[in-house]
């Protein structure tokens, strides 16, 4: 049994890496995933959700070059391992300039303005960059900073929020499956084994929730919670187990009649066993097919709740809220505002259901034994 379980979960990864698009997607989907968890690391503004404004240089196209100078703000703070993950402290003002100049010991900057007007000198105030010779002030308190992606309305490096954001739509769709699946599976499998009148009472259930449009499900959890996206996490898992149960019921009704259920049965097995045990780990292909497509489902709900202003709130980067923020430009000759976070959805969603149709192919039992 072991040895013939082994030997189909090895045809079908065998079969699933010959599937150029399974095998592409999932490479993308590893790739979002380690730009995600490492985003702070990548950034280049690693302050806590890449929230560093400048408003003199917004709504600057991809390329955008400008002399920053960087003035220490005094509340100096020791690097931790945790920086990674939670962004660090704001430790340095950081003002667009388009001049330097020094007059005796001071130090002056005329800051940078978009439409090229020529703003007043202001003076360096910063008491360690007084009597400084030129080649040391620009070593020690300018650099060249390039916004590869350009900058958003507010002046913030447009990179670092898609890098930060991608945690949101990541993290929703392990949650929210999570969430799906737990209550799923359970709820399912007690519906399939049991039968009857809790068959009955679970199916009322489901079907009082599918008839319900996931959406305005969302909206309505989200607004009695609260908004925030901890609670778009609940709220999306809360709707989508509904599909998940209606597939595992229908599995366990089937495999609870095969012969090996009852053999454990005249083992003397509890029924926590028999479903645990050797129910469940043998009805789980369609179940991870199903996880797949609500990944993407996950998604796109919860940039849907983040364009209405429901989900992750500002400062907090969410892919939505940045669409949301910046759809207007659109006609303004600025598309990539919104384009470049709408691509980045539309990849990484399509790239969960190329997955899932990659797994159901890989996983069919009639295909992968023959």
């Amino acid at each position: 049994m072991n040895e013939r379980s082994a030997s189909l979960s090895s045809l079908a990864l065998h079969k699933f890496k010959k599937n150029f698009w399974g095998v592409l997607s999932f490479t993308v989907i590893a790739t979002y995933a380690f730009l995600a968890l490492f985003a702070y690391v990548l950034a280049p503004d690693a302050t806590e959700n890449a929230n560093q404004m400048h408003i003199s240089i917004h709504s600057q196209p991809p390329g955008f070059e400008v002399t920053m100078l960087s003035l220490p703000l005094g509340n100096h703070t020791t690097s931790s391992w945790t920086d990674w993950f939670t962004g660090s402290e704001t430790t340095v003002e950081e003002i667009p300039v388009a001049v330097l100049k020094q007059e005796g010991n001071q130090w002056f900057y005329r800051p940078y303005d978009i439409d090229g007007a020529e703003i007043p000198f202001v003076p360096v105030l910063y008491k360690g960059a007084m009597g400084l010779e030129e080649s040391r002030f620009r070593e020690s308190f300018t650099s060249q900073k390039t916004f590869l992606l350009g900058t958003d309305k507010y002046g913030r490096d447009m990179l670092s929020r898609m890098l930060v954001g991608a945690r949101i739509s990541i993290s929703i769709g392990f949650v929210s499956v999570f969430i799906s699946l737990l209550i799923g599976i359970l709820l399912g499998a007690i519906a399939g084994f049991y039968g009857g009148k809790i068959d009955a009472a679970i199916m009322w259930l489901i079907n009082v929730t599918w008839s319900i449009p996931t959406l305005l499900m969302v909206i309505a959890i989200s607004i009695a919670l609260g908004k925030g996206f901890l609670t778009v996490f609940i709220a999306v898992g809360l709707t989508m187990w509904v599909e998940v149960a209606r597939v595992v019921r229908g599995q366990v009704i089937v495999a609870k009649e095969y012969q090996y259920v009852t053999a454990a049965r005249a083992l003397g097995f509890n029924d926590w066993r028999i479903v645990s045990r050797h129910i469940l780990p043998n009805i789980m292909a369609p179940v991870i097919v199903i996880s797949a497509a609500n990944f993407a489902s996950a998604i796109l709900v919860e940039s849907g709740l983040s364009f209405l202003g429901l989900g992750a709130q500002p400062p907090t980067p969410s892919w939505g809220s940045m669409i949301k923020d910046h759809y207007q430009y659109i006609i303004l000759d600025k598309a990539y505002l919104a384009i470049v976070p709408g691509i980045a959805i539309m990849t990484l969603v399509m790239a969960f259901m190329l997955l899932g149709n990659a797994l159901r192919d890989a996983l069919d039992v009639k295909t992968t034994s023959s």
